[in-house]
């Protein structure tokens, strides 16, 4: 199981200022300050009338006057990459940002280095009611990276590897429209969240109270995220109802039976022969257990064993990951796991400890919220660049934490750039999140706060 998370008490409420950027105290944010201005208001007083709702070329033509401040942030978050719950300087950018724009926040949260804004609706009748949720997360990995960017990480052994610092720079981009605008019809809520890679911050976000009310303002109705998708063609979202990442149990095996030299295997029990039977033995979970209308993975991925060629050792261990898209899956894959390592050490005559690490649960989008989500993206985007996945990802993905409390709907966002075939992945050390596809994912978030 995974341990529980220590909670530490949030800053004090930032409200909106009318004042130009305040720096937190103690902040260092390197050339953030220096950052171009938003022209986003001024040009809409002129432009848009204050009751009627922004086209989405005009949307487009206000996104196109901020990309090259935005990107700016993002090549800068880039640079200082920080890990799970170590957000701090991460924090500062948004929180400056947020300052900036005059949207009041709370800062502290889920162990220090979430914050949540919150920008209520142009209509003050309007001020009470639920409000949308728009997340991004914003940790790094301990990855060292190799892509020679001159933007490229300054902390070794630290990288960007997954896009968080696209999805933070997006959300602040999203931030930018909608302060600016001159008719919001809804509250939204930004959540710049912690600790996605493998630290629950999604988890930690919800138990501190921010999608009910209880942190600022009102409560959250509806969740919305998106995550940078290598092998789609910029430009382009998708989207799909139901599962669409898996839920991702870790298991950690031990293997206990008796040491004996290898020519007298009959006077030990043989950890690493019981190890390898089970280690075969587990994709019954997938071939012969689960429905084949179901979708399971178990993949041992780690053997560790003996340290010379003439001793059977008396102990063995595996590690592996089981990655399952419903609940009933989950359960029978536990139960089945279980009982064909412990069967199969006391066939072997030796015994088992199973370490199940409980991990994240599945991410499943709301069918009628995703229903929402297409027609929104088409109307903003244009039909052609709105697809619907045939299929689930088994990858993991802590937003299903949001997704279990409120409706929620999650998409991904193309990068591939034109001519690549085969580029990058996540998780990998030649990966960098494109530039280009930062105003298709400001635009989807403001189509939806707005729609």
């Amino acid at each position: 199981m995974r341990e529980p998370l220590t909670r530490e008490p949030a800053a004090d409420l930032v409200l909106p200022r009318p004042s130009g950027p305040v720096l937190p105290a103690g902040a260092t944010v390197g050339s953030f300050l220096n950052f171009p201005m938003s022209s986003t208001a001024s040009a809409l007083s002129s432009s848009v009338a204050e009751t009627k709702p922004m086209t989405s070329s005009s949307v487009r033509d206000l996104i196109e006057r901020e990309l090259a401040g935005l990107i700016a942030v993002r090549h800068d978050l880039h640079q200082h990459p920080e890990l799970s719950y170590q957000e701090t300087r991460t924090s500062q950018v948004v929180q400056t940002e947020l300052r900036r724009l005059g949207i009041a926040f709370k800062a502290g949260l889920a162990k220090g280095t979430g914050v949540l804004a919150y920008l209520p609706p142009t209509d003050p009748a309007r001020a009470d009611a639920p409000s949308i949720g728009l997340r991004a997360d914003m940790d790094a990995l301990p990855i060292l990276e190799n892509t020679a960017k001159p933007y490229a990480s300054r902390t070794p052994g630290v990288m960007h590897a997954c896009g968080h610092d696209g999805h933070t720079t997006i959300l602040l981009g999203a931030a930018r429209i909608l302060a600016a605008l001159p008719h919001r019809p809804r509250g939204v809520h930004f959540v710049f969240q912690p600790a996605e890679e493998g630290g629950a911050g999604g988890e930690a976000m919800c138990d501190d109270g921010v999608l009910d009310g209880t942190v600022l303002g009102p409560r959250i109705q509806h969740m919305y995220g998106l995550h940078g998708w290598p092998t789609l063609p910029v430009g382009l979202v998708a989207s799909r109802p139901g599962p669409l990442f898996a839920a991702t149990d870790d298991v950690v095996v031990t293997i206990k039976g008796e040491q004996a030299h290898a020519a007298y295997p009959h006077f030990g029990r043989d950890p690493i022969l019981c190890l390898a039977q089970c280690i075969v033995s587990l994709q019954q979970l997938v071939a012969r257990n689960s429905s084949p209308f179901e979708n399971v993975v178990c993949s041992m991925t780690v053997v560790q064993g003996g340290t010379a060629n003439n001793v059977i050792p008396r102990q063995a261990e595996f590690h592996g990951t089981i990655r399952t898209l419903t609940p009933g899956a989950r359960t029978l894959a536990k139960k089945r796991f279980f009982e064909i390592v412990e069967g199969i050490a006391a066939a072997h005559a030796c015994s088992a400890h199973i370490d199940w690490q409980e991990g994240y649960p599945v991410t499943f989008n709301d069918p009628a919220l995703t229903a929402q989500w297409f027609d929104t993206a088409r109307a903003a985007l244009g039909a052609d660049r709105v697809l619907d996945l045939p299929e689930p990802t088994m990858g993991g993905e802590d937003f299903a934490f949001f997704a279990q409390r409120v409706p929620s709907s999650y998409f991904v966002l193309g990068l591939r750039r034109p001519g690549e075939t085969n580029p990058p992945t996540l998780h990998q050390p030649e990966f960098d999140f494109n530039d280009d596809a930062l105003a298709t994912g400001i635009e989807t978030f403001v189509a939806l706060a707005t729609r």
